[in-house]
Formats: structure tokens, C-alpha cells, sequence
């Protein structure tokens, strides 16, 4: 079930989309030339850039496997879904709760023609997705699709995996997020990624030139930045951290640790 109805000409095929471009930097398959000549464009300038994306879907996996087993969590709400990459964050939940109910959020129609892949959900539990802007929250929280999956009235995980770098500050990207954060109940959670300044300033422009010439704004924001979207909230253990170092696995080596250098910042924070 979706909460959209889809025609393939709405798929804009003549300027790249972020989450087309974050589909190549994973070696998908679920993108066209155009978006693929803008991503080995970025991949030019910042070499890791593929380490960064596959480092940021690793920590979405430990963070939803966290809350599904750690804090309870049985409903989620995943903003920004993008191109299906298995494993999804409904694999993720339902692998720990099989009765897990999920509701993905994206504006790009493309990922429609693959929400068979995210809608494949346990008999137990219930995965379903929305068409909609996060620019516009109302939307997503006013859909009977979304109220009609979710119990507001209990905790819910709200994921925002590497989403909010994409809004500039005139776009208010810390009141989405709390105007999201005041409709979910006392005991939800916030999981939340988004991309830091380069440190070497050359990479840093020239990153944000080309995604500005592909018509996309990028935002990087310092650690007190990224913090605020989680004023209010209770910070889990390790707070806001650098993504590979939110509560590895077990068996990474720490000289892997040490090494690693990857611009993104995480935290997971409950609703008291």
C-alpha cells in the first residue's frame, strides 16, 4: 500500500537526484547517466565519499537494530527513505520484532517503482510507504497512510539518515525536525546522521559547487549544529559522535577506529 499514485513521467530525468546519487556511491543500480555523471563528478573531488555512505548506512543498521531490540521500539517512521539498498530499515526491525510496523518517507517518485522491495514485510508486522516532502511535515503527519500504520499515541523511532544536510538554514531543517518530534509520544526516539565540513577546504567547495550546479543545496554543519536537533531530547550513550564510532560492532578493530575519517556525525536521543 502506498499513499501516492504514481506516473512515470514524473520522474525528473534531466538534472541528478541526492538520493539517485547515493544509490551510485553504494553501487547500486537504481540511477541514470545523468546521476551517475554527477556522483563520479563528487567521487573525483572527495575520494571517500563512498566510505562516508556506506559508514552512514551501516550506522542506520546498528541504530534501528538498537532500538527494535534495545529500547523497545515496535513502530518507526523513516524520513528521506531513498533507493531500496537491502538490508532496509524494515529488515533491520523486523529481523529483532517481527511485528514491527514501518512507514517510509520519500520525495522522489522513482523510489515508488521499487517499493515492492520495501513493502515486502513479515505477516506479523506492517510496512508501508508515503510520497511526500519532509519540507512539509503536515503532510507526512496528516497522511491517513501514516495514521492509519502508526499508533502516535506510543513511541515511535524517527529516522533522518543523511537528509538534513540537503536543507539550508532558511529552510528551518531544526523546526522540521521538532515539529515532527511534537507529534510522536513521550518514549520515541530520534536517530539522526548528517554530514560535517570537510576539513580540507578545497573539497568542502568544491563538493557543494557541484551538487549546487546539479540544483541541490549541501549544508554541512559543525557537532553544535547537528546537537541542536536534539535539544530536548535524551542523548544515548555515546551522544553525538562520529558515525563509525556510535557503538561499533564488537569485533571492529579499534586501530580500524583510529584511522577511520568520515565527516558525519550521529546521535540517538529519547523523547522524555
Amino acid at each position: 500500500m502506498t499513499g501516492y499514485s504514481f506516473r512515470a513521467d514524473e520522474i525528473d530525468t534531466s538534472r541528478p537526484h541526492s538520493a539517485r546519487m547515493y544509490d551510485y556511491y553504494l553501487g547500486g543500480k537504481t540511477h541514470y547517466e545523468i546521476d551517475a555523471k554527477a556522483a563520479e563528478g563528487v567521487m573525483a573531488a572527495w575520494p571517500g565519499v563512498q566510505m562516508w555512505a556506506r559508514t552512514n548506512r551501516a550506522f542506520m543498521h546498528r541504530a534501528t537494530r538498537w532500538l527494535a531490540a534495545e529500547a523497545g521500539i515496535r513502530q518507526f517512521l523513516d524520513l528521506g527513505t531513498g533507493i531500496p539498498t537491502e538490508p532496509n530499515l524494515h529488515q533491520i526491525a523486523q529481523g529483532v520484532t517481527p511485528e514491527a510496523r514501518i512507514v517510509y518517507v520519500d520525495h522522489d517518485p522513482i523510489v515508488l517503482t521499487y517499493a515492492d522491495a520495501l513493502l515486502n514485510s513479515t505477516p506479523e508486522g506492517r510496512t508501508v510507504f508515503i510520497h511526500a516532502d519532509v519540507a512539509r511535515p503536515e503532510s507526512i503527519l496528516d497522511s491517513p497512510v501514516l495514521r492509519d500504520t502508526l499508533d502516535l499515541t506510543e513511541p515511535v523511532g524517527l529516522s533522518l539518515n543523511a537528509l538534513m544536510h540537503f536543507f539550508p538554514d532558511e529552510a528551518n531543517p531544526h523546526g522540521i525536525v521538532q515539529h515532527l518530534l511534537d507529534a510522536l509520544a513521550p518514549g520515541s526516539y530520534l536517530a539522526l546522521s548528517h554530514g560535517v565540513p570537510d576539513p580540507d577546504s578545497q573539497v568542502r567547495d568544491t563538493v557543494t559547487e557541484l551538487y549546487r550546479r546539479s540544483g541541490m543545496t549541501v549544508v554541512g554543519r559543525s557537532k553544535n549544529q547537528v546537537a541542536r536537533f536534539f535539544d530536548g531530547l535524551e542523548l544515548i550513550e555515546p551522544g553525538v559522535e562520529m558515525a563509525h564510532r556510535w557503538r561499533p560492532e564488537p569485533d571492529t578493530d579499534p586501530a580500524d577506529l583510529a584511522r577511520t575519517k568520515v565527516s558525519l556525525y550521529v546521535g540517538v536521543a529519547r523523547k522524555p
